[in-house]
């Protein structure tokens, strides 16, 4: 294997973690399930681009999604095994931040 088809672990993380958004979301469902309106108003953010990270984070699996069939639809947002392992990252940005910041 030569030196340019090693995987950078310390980049793969940052592309997972990177976007927009992504971190504040993961922030709020360390807390506990959350459903989609309850992001959305936590963290101010539009439908559309809520919608499109929280796809991005289940594709990755960092997220599950759970429907319930009701009516009106309830759907819940809660972190998967993987995603629980991103809060220390989270936790040590909080304590950067409030000691450096």
């Amino acid at each position: 294997m030569s030196k340019t088809d090693k995987r950078c672990p310390v980049a793969d993380t940052a592309a997972l973690i990177g976007s927009k958004w992504v971190l504040l979301i993961l922030r709020d469902l360390a807390e506990g399930t959350k459903r989609f309106g309850e992001l959305e108003k936590s963290l101010e953010i539009s439908p559309r681009t809520l919608s499109a990270r929280l796809d991005e984070l289940e594709q990755a699996g960092v997220v599950a999604r759970q429907c319930y069939a009701e009516v009106p639809p309830r759907v819940e947002y809660s972190l998967t095994e993987k995603g629980r392992a991103l809060i220390p990252i989270v936790e040590a940005m909080r304590a950067y931040g409030k000691e450096w910041l």
